[in-house]
Parts: structure tokens; sequence; C-alpha cells
């Protein structure tokens, strides 16, 4: 009894060292801007060429050509469209727009209401400017790109440890 429990938990320590370098990731770059990280374990939306189905799974394993799904693996060259949040600097912008529109507003109601101590009387230039602010801002800032087409300057592959592009998982404990 004594032997075997030794023997697993040498064989235990053993193999420790490996799991720990052997931490892949699954990269979405576009020229030198890397666009999506993926862990093993991480959820991924994707469609293959030539089909239109979208698979939805979770990253097992990476390999330097291929990815491993729950049950199956696809190679790179095989992916489509990979699916997921993208912001960009519209919708950035649109978040400004959106928040000034309305804080113009209130400026000017606290300004008439409490710091003159008139009964307010909305100006129809601040309320024109806060709803085109609004109008314009909300779409910009609520309209996300939902997915991204692989080819051209978007590249899908695997980078390791030794990769400039490699970033730890935060999420996971690392070797020091």
């Amino acid at each position: 009894m004594k032997k075997t429990a030794t023997l697993i938990i040498f064989t235990f320590f053993l193999l420790c060292p490996l799991v720990s370098h052997c931490q892949k990731q699954l990269v979405l770059l576009k020229g030198e801007k890397v666009k999506l990280r993926l862990y093993p374990g991480d959820e991924i939306v994707l469609r293959l060429k030539g089909s239109k189905e979208i698979i939805r799974s979770y990253v097992n394993n990476v390999f330097d050509t291929a990815i491993m799904l729950h049950k199956d693996v696809v190679a790179f060259h095989k992916i489509d469209r990979i699916y997921f949040h993208q912001s960009s600097f519209a919708n950035v912008i649109g978040g400004l727009l959106v928040v000034g529109g309305v804080g113009y507003f209130l400026i000017d109601y606290i300004n008439v209401a409490l710091v003159q101590n008139e009964d307010y009387d909305a100006d129809d230039n601040v309320v024109k400017s806060s709803i085109i602010m609004v109008a314009v801002g909300l779409p910009m800032m609520l309209i996300h790109k939902k997915s991204q087409k692989i080819g051209g300057n978007y590249r899908i592959f695997m980078v390791d440890k030794g990769s400039p592009f490699f970033v730890p998982d935060p999420k996971r404990f690392q070797d020091y």
C-alpha cells in the first residue's frame, strides 16, 4: 500500500512541471495586434468553411495546426469565422456622446434649478443638442461587430511559452 501511494505521488510530482510548462494559447491576429486570445477551457464559437452551422464548444487543446474542441479536432484552415464580442473606437465615442448629451442636460437643469433658484424652463438649444448627442451616440455605442472572418489580415494560430505573443493566463497558477 505504501509503495503504491509513494509511486503515485512520485509520478504526480514528476509530471507537474510538464503540465505547467505546456501552456498553449489560440490567438487571432490582425497584423501584429492580438484581437482574441483563448486558453484551454475557454468557450469558442465558430463556423467552418462551406457550412452554415455555428459550433459552440470549449477549447480542449491547441495544436500547431488545429484546435481540439469537446468532440472534434478542427484544422485552422477550415475555420471560416470566429464569433466574439468586439469593441471599437466608434463604441467608445458613442458612449461618450450619450454621457455628454445626458450630462449637458443635467448640468443645465442643476444650474437653473439649484444654483439660480428659478423654475426650470428647458432651453430649446440645450434640449435639441442633448437629444441629437444621445440619438447619434446610442447606436454607435450599441452596435458591435459579432464575428470576424478568418483570412486576409486576420490569422489564427497557436502560441507557446517562448512566443512574443504569449501572455500567461491570469486565471490559472503561474510557475515562477
